[in-house]
């Protein structure tokens, strides 16, 4: 579930802020008295999403096998529309002031906008909707615990990036003009620069463009710290955050009559609000985005190795110390000084499994216990815990043992025959 929330997040975090602070910034006008170019950004996002979505058919049905050829175009456009919205941003006060004289201007604004939206909710999403492949495994019935809890993660993740923008968006009327317009430019620059960046490792990876030196230098820091530039674009509204929670406190309680004074203090509720949910929604997505993508790439250890008796070549380990159902690790020094480790793990038949802590498919990475499951360490492949002593899959490489009057006895020379499984 967390694997599918962090991984959904960040990819609907640019659309999701896009679409808001253009609707703040290119917002005019009530009812009918708005411009009919306003919904081109709607559409604009809706396309992006629709589009992203059959391409993603497409790729799973391997109808296409190379994404590059679409996604170069793609890109390109995402940069341009980049630095044309900035533009419209910057200059977005006067395309709306008095926007009834010169309605042309804003709806050319309003048409770049959904070209934007378009080009970035298609790329952003692309991997995205790719999650939802791998909500059932090969093998696996679709109706499982398991497979509710991916997707719950993954409409948790679109709904977060979604919820963020609307709390963002609150501010419109409580910050500040120029501290909301100053984010959203700084919002969108990330963006740029992340865009940019996609593009040069395309083009690079292409064999288009080479880049070398303090280029190449440069492209890579950017690439590395990819999810750094998203919580970036979101911790750029403390700006208006701070614009909001400072209007807040400034706006006096005193007024000609009583309906100005309940009017301010109503202000002064919604600005401190505003800010405040919006600074818990920023410490939110960078915790999501930090800790959250830590603990799924979080690297699992190997248990310490436990003791046991050795003595004349035997290797000996009482069932007391291994009949609690749990995985227990212990390691030996073979002749040739090379040092092994074998598991042992009592089996619900009251059998015991033994085995090297190793397999031959992916060699000495291990195995670790997680939510009474045993799991590789390097294919992340769930043991079937019945399987363990036997030969096979991802299973651990088996040896000779005796269990017998309380103990398992083990001869040294059974497992010196296989120290080469732990040598590199």
């Amino acid at each position: 579930m967390l694997e599918e929330f962090v991984g959904a997040l960040p990819g609907m975090v640019a659309p999701a802020l896009l679409v808001m602070t253009l609707s703040v910034l290119l917002g005019v006008g009530e009812g009918r008295d708005r411009p009919v170019s306003r919904r081109w950004r709607l559409y604009g996002l809706l396309v992006g999403i629709v589009a992203a979505l059959i391409f993603t058919v497409l790729r799973v049905l391997v109808i296409v096998d190379r994404r590059s050829g679409v996604n170069l175009p793609v890109l390109i456009g995402c940069v341009v529309c980049d630095v044309l919205i900035l533009a419209i941003m910057a200059c977005s006060k006067g395309l709306v002031h008095d926007w009834h004289k010169h309605p042309v201007r804003l709806h050319v604004a309003n048409a770049v906008c959904a070209i934007g939206i378009a080009l970035t909710t298609f790329f952003a999403s692309q991997d995205v909707f790719m999650q939802l492949t791998s909500f059932v495994e090969t093998g696996e019935s679709p109706f499982t615990s398991k497979m509710l809890l991916r997707a719950l993660g993954f409409a948790l993740g679109i709904a977060a990036a979604v919820v963020v923008a609307a709390i963002f968006r609150t501010m419109r009327t409580t910050a500040v003009r120029g501290s909301f317009l100053v984010a959203s430019m700084l919002m969108l620059l990330v963006l740029l620069i992340r865009h940019l960046t996609q593009l040069c490792s395309l083009l690079m990876s292409m064999m288009f463009v080479e880049f070398d030196g303090t280029a190449f230098n440069v492209l890579i820091l950017a690439a590395n710290n990819d999810m750094k530039l998203v919580i970036a674009s979101v911790l750029v509204f403390i700006i208006p955050v701070i614009a909001s929670i400072v209007a807040g406190f400034r706006k006096p309680l005193t007024g000609p009559n009583d309906a100005v004074v309940r009017e301010h203090k109503a202000f002064r509720r919604r600005a401190k609000a505003a800010g405040i949910w919006s600074l818990i929604a920023m410490i939110v997505v960078t915790v999501a985005l930090t800790a959250g993508v830590a603990k799924v790439h979080e690297q699992p250890s190997l248990s310490p190795p436990e003791g046991y008796s050795q003595h004349n070549g035997i290797a000996t380990i009482a069932f007391s110390k291994v009949d609690d159902g749990h995985l227990h690790r212990f390691q030996y020094k073979a002749k040739d000084g090379t040092v092994m480790r074998f598991i042992i793990i009592k089996k619900n038949g009251g059998s015991y499994g033994v085995g090297l802590d190793a397999c031959l498919t992916c060699g000495d990475a291990g195995y670790y216990e997680k939510d009474g499951k045993i799991i590789c360490k390097r294919c992340e492949v769930e043991m079937n815990v019945a399987t363990i002593g036997f030969k096979g899959g991802c299973n651990p490489i088996p040896f000779p043992f005796e269990a017998s009057h309380g103990k398992i006895t083990i001869h040294t020379s059974d497992l010196d025959a296989l120290s080469s499984h732990f040598k590199e």
